[in-house]
C-alpha cells in the first residue's frame, strides 16, 4: 500500500510519520506521474489557499504558495477520475472545499479559538451522527487546531459533518459520494496529555476505503 502525500518534503514529517502507522509506504511527491503507483492521496496542512482560485482578492490569506495549490488541485483532480481515496488535513480540507466550487473565510473574526499560538489550540467539537467519524469517536471530540480561516460555503457534493460550538466553524467534511474527507484538525499531532482523541480510527477508515477502491476497480 502507497499513499501519496502532496506536499513540500520539508513539511510533511508529521504526515508521514502518521501514515507509518499503517503497513503503507508514504510518499512524498509533488510529480503527478508518480500517483498511478499510490492507492491513495493526503493533502496536508500548510499556508493559505490562493484567493483568486476562490474567486477572490486577498483579504487577510498569508504563507500562499500558488505553485503549491495548483499541484495539489490536480491530484485532487486525478484522484476523484480514478476513484482513489483522499484525506485533506487543515489547508487540506481547504482545498478539497474549493476545488468543489466553495469558498474560505479568509480571516476568521472568532481565530482565537483556533489559531496556532505557540501551540495548538484544543476545543470540543459535534459530531453528526450516522457519519463516518460519528462511527469512529461519537457525538464529540475534543481535537487540536492551528488555523485563522475556515469553510465558507461548502463546495457540491460536500457535506459538514463536525462543528466548533464555539461559533459553528467546520471541523470536517465528506463528499457524499466519493471517498474523500477533510478535517480541519489535525489527528497527525494529537497530544496525548490534551485529549484522549487518537487519530489511529481514521487510518483504519481511509484503509478500508482503499480496498473497497480496489474492489470496484476489479470488477
Amino acid at each position: 500500500m502507497k499513499i501519496a502525500i502532496i506536499g513540500r518534503k520539508k513539511d510533511t514529517g508529521n504526515y508521514e510519520r502518521y501514515l507509518s502507522c499503517l503497513p503503507a509506504i508514504p510518499l512524498v511527491t509533488l510529480s503527478l506521474g508518480e500517483l498511478s503507483s499510490c492507492d491513495a492521496i493526503l493533502l496536508p496542512g500548510g499556508g493559505d489557499i490562493t484567493p483568486a482560485f476562490f474567486g477572490e482578492r486577498n483579504a487577510g490569506s498569508v504563507n500562499i504558495d500558488t505553485e503549491l495549490d495548483i499541484l495539489q488541485f490536480q491530484a485532487l483532480d486525478y484522484a476523484v477520475r480514478q476513484g482513489k481515496p483522499v484525506l485533506g488535513i487543515c489547508k487540506g480540507m481547504q482545498v478539497i472545499n474549493v476545488a468543489f466550487g466553495g469558498t474560505i473565510i479568509q480571516d476568521m473574526p472568532t481565530s482565537l479559538y483556533h489559531k496556532y499560538r505557540g501551540q495548538d489550540q484544543y476545543h470540543d467539537t459535534t459530531v453528526l451522527e450516522g457519519s463516518c467519524l460519528y462511527n469512529l469517536y461519537g457525538g464529540s471530540a475534543f481535537v487540536n487546531s492551528a488555523h485563522h480561516q475556515s469553510v465558507g460555503k461548502l463546495g457540491t457534493g460536500l457535506a459538514a459533518i463536525q462543528w466548533c460550538p464555539l461559533d459553528g466553524c467546520v471541523e470536517a467534511v465528506v463528499h457524499e459520494h466519493l471517498p474523500i474527507l477533510g478535517l480541519q484538525w489535525h489527528p497527525e499531532r494529537l497530544d496525548c496529555t490534551k485529549t484522549t482523541l487518537c487519530g489511529a480510527p481514521l487510518l483504519t477508515l481511509l484503509t478500508s476505503w482503499i480496498y473497497a477502491s480496489r474492489d470496484c476497480h476489479c470488477e
